[in-house]
């Protein structure tokens, strides 16, 4: 490494002043994908600065998607800028060290898609050995001659009931925990329960959702024969005078809420509003499902308990997933009985309506998930991958934030929204219809959604905007495709 930095300035300065070293370096192609990087001690000392310095730096770089950071591993180079076209030798001779290389042309095609569409987790982040580790654990498990259990492997109800209560504020018994193939499911079961609870009088089980919300929720709610309910929502989640509005228009059986990261306008819901929607359900008889979908990212403030850790009253099922932390194509989440419920180790016929119910549906369903995704999920958890991951995760998506905070300072006719956590953004847009950006993106190679997608069909609301989801791609290719979408919404125009 060259000796091109100097030891003086600050030690935030000096961070910077490392990294932009390392990523001058990947830029340039002195450093190409895979390349060993030297170990934090011997740059520290070679530059003259702290160990630490460098160790920040690097980890810098790790989020920044330039450097891959494994617990006992060399740091190897994780990304490198390729040009748009393929340069002959003599033009890349030519062409001095600090000039881009030439575009493509104006009629170029992007070789490649980017797909900024919501909802997708960094799969970069996974440890490999902790990833093989878990599914050779699982592998291992004695064959038995038995069918699962509807409500998921014992181990791994027991590893969710622990991490709840050491990240969520509540400590449910591991009974209370029945598995699922991922949240749609856990709203799928609750919806079949209220409609027993409803009888077969004709009336269908009504649910408020959010509006915009949830578009999966909304259909595993209608595909088990439920009815939505569209409730406005502020920034502080869902208008609870709205609520009751509704309810007192026709009465609901459920409301289905995202408290912690309103999904996908943003914004959480406080602490007091959360009690009051708890009590208010508990005197009307509503059951309430928290969908905590990705309450382990969040970037702004400290974190807010879980509406289950509020509810002694027994009317909140709380409904997690791995969707949104591991990788979607696992398929598996969970959900937590009321307070009060029977457990799920005797399957019981009796006991609190709402908690005996979706133990009934879930043992007329049987297991959905296979044991052996159960058990290596298990695993991951027993041995502290999985808060590793976490970890690697929260600092990768926030300085990813930070990069999409960035890409629109200072644009015309763009507002940034729902960056406060999890792993996308929305962007309210003045000067163009979001019909039109999406399709212009499309063809520009860039996915993402139309915000309007997540309203509740014929209830009226017109929103102009997109959803990107920011985690999948490195620093590198999430800031060139923010740089398209800031040029097609028209932002770097003059009004």
């Amino acid at each position: 490494m060259p000796d091109d930095a100097s030891p003086g300035g600050t030690p935030r300065t000096k961070v910077a002043r490392v990294a932009g070293l390392v990523r001058g370096m990947v830029h340039d192609g002195r450093l190409a994908e895979g390349d060993p990087l030297p170990s934090t001690r011997s740059l520290a000392t070679e530059l003259g600065v702290a160990r630490g310095t460098v160790t920040a730096a690097y980890e810098q770089l790790d989020g920044e998607g330039y450097v891959v950071l494994r617990h006992g591993t060399v740091p190897r180079v994780a990304a490198t800028l390729a040009p748009a076209r393929t340069e002959a030798p003599a033009e890349r001779a030519a062409r001095p060290r600090s000039a881009p290389p030439a575009p493509a042309g104006p009629t170029a095609r992007p070789t490649a898609v980017v797909d900024l569409e919501p909802g997708v987790p960094s799969v970069a982040a996974v440890s490999e050995r902790d990833w093989r580790a878990a599914w050779r654990h699982a592998a291992a498990v004695p064959l038995e001659a038995r069918y699962p259990d509807p409500a998921g492997e014992p181990a791994l109800r027991t590893q969710i009931a622990n991490q709840l209560a050491l990240s969520r504020g509540f400590a449910p018994d591991a009974g209370r925990v029945v598995v699922t193939s991922g949240t749609a499911e856990a709203i799928s079961l609750v919806t079949e329960t209220l409609a027993r609870r409803v009888g077969p009088g004709g009336r269908r089980a009504r649910v408020a959702v959010e509006n915009p919300g949830y578009r999966a929720g909304r259909r595993a709610i209608e595909s088990a024969g439920g009815a939505v309910v569209p409730v406005p929502v502020g920034d502080g989640g869902m208008d609870l005078a709205a609520l009751r509005a509704a309810h007192a228009r026709e009465r609901l059986d459920a409301v289905l809420v995202t408290p912690s990261h309103q999904y996908p306008l943003g914004g959480a819901m406080p602490v007091a509003r959360r009690h009051e929607l708890v009590a208010w359900a508990a005197a009307e008889g509503v059951l309430v499902v928290e969908d905590d979908y990705d309450s382990e990212f969040r970037h702004r403030g400290s974190p807010l308990p879980a509406m289950a850790a509020l509810d002694d009253r027994g009317v909140v099922v709380h409904v997690g997933s791995f969707s949104k932390v591991l990788d979607p194509r696992l398929r598996c989440g969970y959900l937590v009985l009321p307070a009060g419920s029977p457990s799920c180790n005797t399957l019981p016929d009796d006991g609190t309506p709402a908690g005996a119910g979706i133990l009934a549906a879930r043992s007329g369903r049987g297991a959905t998930v296979a044991s052996v995704t159960q058990h290596a999920l298990a695993h991951l958890m027993s041995t502290g991958a999985l808060r590793r991951h976490v970890a690697r995760c929260r600092r990768d998506y926030r300085t990813k934030r930070r990069i999409v905070s960035e890409a629109f300072d200072g644009a015309d006719g763009v507002q940034v929204r729902a960056l406060d956590g999890g792993l996308h953004a929305v962007l309210e847009l003045d000067r163009i219809p979001a019909a039109d950006l999406v399709a212009r993106l499309a063809d520009r190679g860039v996915r993402v959604a139309d915000l309007q997608d997540y309203v509740v069909p014929g209830s009226g609301l017109e929103l102009n905007g997109i959803v990107l989801g920011y985690a999948p791609p490195s620093a590198t290719v999430l800031r060139g495709a923010l740089r398209t979408i800031r040029a097609e919404a028209g932002s770097d125009r003059k009004p």
